[in-house]
């Protein structure tokens, strides 16, 4: 038994302006607001995944373990990407990079960081407009996610992993240690929807290595597991079950 990456999902503070942001940074249309203030904005290009937006009190205070990583197929793009963010409310960000590193670091309104790769990034080679989903995390979380998905490693070299789709998308990489320091709660955290029952799957998750965490859900359908490396993921209900 396997999970399929369903969603995955950001807080914010101001769901429908950073709702907003992304869908014009990723040309998706964002779905109406559900019951519970979330926006989704459903994929939109082959083996992806949807962004789902939910509302949250709490204010970001400290630098993300995960981000984006946007393509750009010429110098040209990639400067008109930049610039579009910037009119959407990103601004640029330092997070510690060479002044000539190839690539451009921005934070987006709610403060999220994210890079605008160069042309001919090799690694994102045909990974579509979200190049990769890029996350601190060690080679046991990058093996750990390899098993949850069923996804094969494509790169696994100096404890920094990778895993794509069989079918090819969006790539999921982990940089290797050292970790940053984490906060209470991720500000982006992953949702996967068993292929069987949830049961069953959240019992093989805890053979990998997962546990379940209590983050003041309540009663949910949903539940709430941390990875090896302490970080928040969803197994919803499953397939058979939904």
């Amino acid at each position: 038994m396997t999970s399929r990456l369903e969603a995955l999902v950001i807080d914010a503070n101001d769901p429908a302006r950073l709702a907003a942001f992304w869908a014009a940074m990723l040309d998706r249309d964002a779905a109406e607001p559900e019951d519970d203030g979330v926006i989704t904005l459903p994929a939109n290009e082959p083996y992806t995944f949807a962004i789902d937006i939910e509302p949250t009190r709490h204010p970001k205070t400290m630098r993300n373990r995960m981000h984006f990583d946007l393509t750009s197929a010429s110098e040209e793009v990639q400067q008109a990407q930049v610039e579009r963010a910037l009119s959407l409310g990103a601004s640029h960000l330092d997070v510690g990079q060479l002044p000539d590193e190839p690539h451009v670091v921005l934070a987006d309104p709610e403060g999220n960081e994210f890079c605008v790769l160069q042309a001919g990034n090799r690694f994102t080679a045909g990974c579509g407009r979200i190049g990769a989903v890029e996350c601190d995390g060690t080679r046991a979380v990058g093996e750990f996610w390899q098993a949850v998905l069923d996804w094969p490693l494509v790169w696994d070299q100096d404890d920094e992993t990778a895993i794509q789709s069989p079918h090819g998308g969006t790539k999921i990489a982990w940089g290797g240690p050292p970790l940053m320091d984490k906060p209470p709660k991720n500000r982006w955290h992953l949702d996967v929807r068993p292929l069987h029952d949830q049961a069953s799957e959240v019992a093989r998750l805890e053979a990998l290595g997962a546990t379940r965490t209590d983050i003041g859900q309540g009663r949910v359908s949903w539940v709430v597991m941390r990875d090896p490396d302490g970080n928040e993921f969803c197994v919803l209900r499953g397939a058979e079950e939904a």
